[in-house]
């Protein structure tokens, strides 16, 4: 008998089981999330994330979208400064999230001790 025509879940190296050879559907293994309930849970522990790779898809976007009005601008030209515009998303969802997270380690620490004093 083949382990394909076997109806039992197979166990794999990773921990994941494959329910049927004919589904090939991948279920999580027990205890862990599934991709949507990740993502939330990683989106709840940092928000600017997903702000960050939203700028940088809205700007190449918007980019793509005004690459007919470039005018005489050469196409490198113009997808240099596209790429720029959506490093600067990604920097500035980067840079408040670390202001964000000094903010709420240190400052937010400190005033419940500044008020026991």
């Amino acid at each position: 008998m083949d382990w394909a025509e076997t109806s039992e879940p197979q166990l794999l190296t990773s921990g994941a089981r494959i329910m049927s050879a004919n589904k090939g559907w991948w279920v999580p293994p027990e205890g862990e999330d599934s991709v949507s309930e990740k993502f939330l849970r990683k989106t709840r522990e940092s928000p600017l994330v997903p702000v960050g790779l939203g700028g940088c898809l809205a700007v190449a976007a918007y980019r793509i979208y005004r690459l007919k009005a470039r005018g005489s601008t050469k196409m490198s030209i113009h997808l240099i400064h596209t790429r720029v515009a959506a490093q600067a998303c990604a920097v500035g969802a980067v840079l408040l999230g670390a202001v964000y997270t000094m903010y709420r380690d240190y400052i937010k620490r400190t005033a419940p001790d500044a008020g026991e004093k």
